[in-house]
């Protein structure tokens, strides 16, 4: 398989989401060494999980598969442009390359804007339309602290 294999096949699930009501038009697939390790589409309304993205169902089931948290060698195909949140994850995952078909304009253009996320990340915390408030501060940080001390634990 080839790179226009990979995101034919992200399409197909994207296509298949639609035709079969099962979610949005959205699907991803995750390659290492030339094959597919996991797949993901849109399962939102199916999952009652607003973070049920095809990318971050396809993420998950790369690192159970794997067994491990990093996919450092690994490339993502997705129908669509990620958003914000998925863009995130990717990045968290340390996913080496992504591949996307529809823009994040021709996801507007069908209803699904993102642009709002874009812009709300950057306003200062004030200024956002979510009120946001620091509490408790000091005791948060204990758990920082812990962490920093700790002999265990794992980075990532």
């Amino acid at each position: 398989m080839d790179k226009a294999d990979f995101m034919r096949r992200a399409i197909a699930l994207s296509i298949e989401q639609v035709t079969s009501g099962a979610g949005g038009p959205f699907g991803a697939v995750i390659v290492k060494d030339g094959a597919i390790i996991a797949e993901g589409a849109n399962r939102v309304t199916q999952s009652h999980d607003p973070t049920a993205h095809a990318e971050i169902v396809a993420i998950r089931g790369a690192t159970t598969g794997l067994g491990r948290f990093s996919l450092e060698g690994c490339e993502i195909y997705t129908s669509c442009e990620p958003c914000p949140m998925c863009l995130a994850a990717i990045y968290w995952a340390r996913i080496d390359r992504i591949y996307y078909g529809n823009s994040r304009e021709d996801a507007a253009a069908i209803g699904f804007d993102d642009a709002f996320l874009y812009d709300e990340m950057n306003l200062p915390i004030a200024e956002r339309t979510r009120p946001t408030q620091r509490l408790l501060a000091s005791e948060a940080s204990d758990a920082f602290k812990a962490w920093a001390e700790s002999e265990t634990k794992v980075r990532y």
